[in-house]
């Protein structure tokens, strides 16, 4: 069965070592559009130009650049057999535009994962995190502690807290999440492709369950 795999979720719920660990498990890579918007620019493609126009004024790429570039992200070759989007869509609009794209491609999302994570527990887990500021290695003060506190095991470097992780910015992250990124869950559920995961537990466990759902619908689908 191929796996077209959207990963749904707030902030810190760990959709990308998740993402990791299918990528891994199933052979299909993982698409961020982050990730492939730098590419695009440093590559200098037409549409990584484009978008850098916008990036260079400090403007967010518009949805149809995006949705473009990830639409051609998408006609590689080892995307053939699944992928796993990682950040996209975020909004209605573009998961619009995503399915157009998917159709002229011939291409279906066959999964939707959403972690379901307390606001809480998302808190707890982003304004507890540190990194190294010389080696980038990265503790988490309830869950990964350092031997010493704010001092990195390894190198020895001092550990920082990212302005983006403090507890008034995960908030203000949280909203935008709640306003733009929650109704994709009507609008999956109504394709009949989401699953919702319990996002608590070890990242095994998490795993556990996602693989549970995917290799249980690819049972079904074989007795149909």
């Amino acid at each position: 069965m191929v796996y077209n795999i959207v990963l749904v979720g707030p902030p810190g719920v760990g959709k990308g070592t998740q993402g990791i660990r299918l990528k891994e498990r199933y052979g299909i890579p993982i698409i961020s559009t982050g990730d492939i918007l730098r590419e695009s620019v440093r590559i200098g493609s037409p549409l990584g130009k484009e978008a850098k126009s916008f990036m260079d004024k400090g403007a967010l790429v518009p949805d149809e650049v995006v949705v473009d570039i990830v639409g051609e992200r998408l006609k590689k070759k080892d995307c053939a057999d699944g992928f796993i989007l990682d950040g996209f869509p975020r909004t209605i609009s573009q998961a619009d535009a995503l399915e157009s794209l998917l159709e002229k491609q011939k291409k279906t999302i066959t999964h939707v994962i959403i972690f379901d994570v307390s606001e809480e527990e998302v808190i707890r887990r982003l304004s507890g995190r540190r990194l190294c500021k010389k080696c980038g290695n990265a503790y988490h003060v309830i869950f990964n502690p350092p031997d010493n506190v704010g001092v990195c095991d390894k190198c020895g470097g001092q550990l920082y807290q990212r302005d983006d992780d403090n507890e008034e910015t995960v908030l203000k992250r949280l909203k935008v999440y709640a306003s733009q990124t929650s109704p994709l869950i009507e609008f999956y559920q109504d394709r009949g492709v989401l699953n919702k995961i319990s996002g608590l537990g070890s990242i095994e466990e998490i795993f556990e369950r996602i693989t549970f759902v995917l290799e249980k619908r690819n049972d079904n689908s074989k007795d149909s």
